[in-house]
């Protein structure tokens, strides 16, 4: 099975988990998801300064400009894989 397909078993893996992760945890496979899926951050910042969860998911994915697609792919496999055990 190729990375890609890995990928989206990991994705439909992230709805079936036992338990809800952290905030912090949704907050990083959000990140990790949108940067495997789209790449770099590529629309605006939120411009409500008061949608706390808009701008915490922009910050999240923002973080990780730079990473290759590929390697946020790998790193969501990971995680999910860990969230199961």
């Amino acid at each position: 099975m190729d990375l890609h397909q890995q990928f989206e078993q990991a994705v439909a893996e992230s709805k079936t988990l036992s338990e809800r992760p952290s905030n912090d945890t949704l907050l990083l496979l959000y990140s990790l998801y949108k940067q495997g899926s789209e790449g770099d951050v590529n629309v605006e910042a939120p411009s409500n300064p008061f949608d706390f969860v808009a701008k915490a998911k922009y910050e999240a994915w923002d973080a990780l400009k730079g990473k290759s697609k590929e390697a946020a792919m790998q790193e969501y496999i990971e995680l999910i894989s860990k969230l199961k055990a």
